[in-house]
């Protein structure tokens, strides 16, 4: 069975990490490239940097932050904000991530995903689902654009369908009814997109608990946990939850301790 992975995510506004609720009301939450340092020391899998601002202000994310963030990790390194182009794709990877997200720009045109699946491969190709609750969608599910604010009548399990005929690699879903809450992930939206393909999936929106993160790896399926401001503010160790995960029966990877 493959390690579940814990993904901290972080959102830069302005070259710092922010954190909100539901993409809104920002507040401050540290410096990028310490916080990416001291994730890689405590046990994170993969990091997550997204630039929340970058699409709807029309510019890309910001590659000197990138760069010095990337200087500091060894492990996968995913960037996502502003990405619009094949350009833009290798911009990032040769910045130093290892991945690209892309979001609002693959619902407008598909075929970007194909091209960068081509020329890149899929492992380097993830898609950002950001899905709200709305009795609209044949799923229960539409997907939003624009950092959340632009509705697409475009239902997010068949995106997800649709993405993995484009050649996309992996899939980051955030229930935009849960982000910031710390309700919990929405099980039934990451539960639909995982039984809908065979992309990995990384849940996103609403981790408040550990519980939470048992309860999307068993009940959801998900393959990655992403979370934000329990980790900014060290309310949560990544050790701390991967021993609680490993007591719960989830597979996950351990660093070995020293003897």
């Amino acid at each position: 069975m493959l390690a579940r992975r814990i993904v901290p995510c972080l959102d830069i506004k302005d070259g710092r990490v922010v954190k909100g609720v539901r993409f809104v009301d920002l507040t401050d939450a540290g410096d990028p490239v310490l916080l990416a340092r001291r994730y890689e020391e405590e046990g994170a899998d993969e990091l997550v940097f997204l630039d929340i601002t970058a699409t709807v202000e029309g510019r890309n994310a910001t590659l000197a932050v990138v760069r010095a963030v990337a200087r500091e990790l060894t492990i996968p390194f995913a960037v996502g904000g502003g990405v619009r182009t094949v350009d833009d794709f290798n911009d990032l990877l040769r910045a130093g991530c290892d991945k690209v997200s892309v979001n609002s720009a693959a619902v407008r045109d598909p075929s970007l995903v194909r091209a960068a699946s081509l020329r890149f491969g899929a492992q380097c190709v993830v898609v950002a689902i950001d899905a709200r609750r709305s009795a609209a969608s044949a799923s229960g599910f539409e997907v939003v654009v624009d950092g959340g604010r632009t509705p697409t009548a475009r239902d997010a399990v068949a995106w997800a369908r649709e993405l993995e005929q484009l050649g996309a690699g992996e899939l980051l879903v955030t229930s935009i009814d849960r982000d910031g809450t710390r309700d919990g992930y929405d099980l039934a939206l990451t539960r639909a997109i995982r039984d809908a393909c065979d992309l990995p999936v990384i849940a996103s929106g609403g981790a408040g608990k550990i519980a939470d993160f048992v309860d999307v790896f068993r009940d959801a399926d998900a393959d990655a946990a992403l979370a934000a401001s329990l980790f900014h503010y060290a309310e949560l160790a990544i050790v701390d939850l991967k021993d609680a995960l490993a007591q719960a029966g989830i597979v996950v990877r351990r660093e070995p301790v020293a003897v």
